[in-house]
Order: structure tokens, then C-alpha cells, then sequence
């Protein structure tokens, strides 16, 4: 399992990586000021790197009782930031539609392209991060191959007389 200093790490560096590059974004293609995103983005970011800590800490505690470790195959790597954006989606909508005085239709369209883009970011990054900075759980997983000095020699040995 992963510490609480490289939870808060990866946390923080998520949010802050995806803040340099979604407000400049979202500024352009909605119209809105590079300040009134940037605000939105701020209080997104504090939002989401709160939901970020406790539902990877929940995750993985879920992950690692039902397989014995950590590590994400690419289905599941799926299913991690899927459900991270759908629960961050539903917790940001009624922010967007206050924050951008807008209806919660529109709102829903700035929600849903914020979400494409940080389910698309969050796979990426979450891949990056973890081979970056491996999880020691995850590399003791069960089923991976052993490394090549562990594993037992192809060459049987004649049984004692």
C-alpha cells in the first residue's frame, strides 16, 4: 500500500498538472475568461484532489482485499478513473451551474468535457505515476513472474541415489 506522503503526492501533482493544462483549455473552447475558469478550476482541483485521497485510499484497500495486492491491470485501470470521474462529476455539477451562473444543462456539458478530458488524463497519468513511482505492493502481486533469478532452473537435477 501506498504512504500518506505519496498519496498527498501524487494527489497534489495530479490536480496541479491538470490545472496547467485544462483551464488554458476550457477558457478557449467555452469562451469564458482565463480568471472565471481559473477560479472554477481552483475549486475543482480542491474538490477533486479531496475526492482523489480518499477514493484511491478506498480503491486500493478494496483492490488489494479482493486480489491480495494493489496492482491494476488495464481493465481495472479503467474502472479507477471511470468511477473517479463519475463520483467527482455528480459532486461538481451544482458548483459549475453556481459558480458560471449558468442552468444545470449547460453546466452539465462544461462537467461532462472537464470529466472526458480527466478520465483521459487520469488513466495517463495514473500510469505514468505508478511506473515512476512503483507501488511495492503491486510488484509483489500474485501471478507475476517471478524475476529471472527466482525462478527455478529448467534443468532437472537426478534424484539422490
Amino acid at each position: 500500500m501506498r504512504t500518506t506522503g505519496d498519496r498527498i503526492r501524487q494527489a497534489v501533482s495530479f490536480e496541479v498538472i491538470g490545472l496547467l493544462i485544462s483551464v488554458p483549455l476550457a477558457a478557449f473552447v467555452f469562451g469564458y475568461s482565463l480568471e472565471k475558469i481559473g477560479v472554477l478550476g481552483l475549486i475543482g482541483a480542491t474538490l477533486a484532489t479531496t475526492w482523489n485521497y480518499i477514493f484511491n485510499l478506498g480503491f486500493d484497500h478494496t483492490l488489494k482485499r479482493l486480489t491480495g495486492s494493489t496492482r491494476k491491470s488495464l481493465k481495472v485501470r479503467f474502472l479507477h478513473a471511470s468511477s473517479f470521474e463519475l463520483g467527482l462529476l455528480v459532486a461538481f455539477l451544482p458548483v459549475i451551474s453556481w459558480w458560471m451562473d449558468i442552468g444545470l444543462l449547460d453546466a452539465l456539458l462544461v462537467d461532462v468535457s472537464f470529466a472526458l478530458f480527466y478520465l483521459v488524463y487520469a488513466f495517463i497519468f495514473t500510469w505514468c505515476y505508478d511506473t515512476i513511482f512503483p507501488d511495492t505492493d503491486a510488484e509483489a502481486s500474485p501471478g507475476k513472474e517471478a524475476s529471472p533469478s527466482k525462478k527455478a532452473s529448467p534443468i532437472k537435477k537426478a534424484p539422490p541415489n
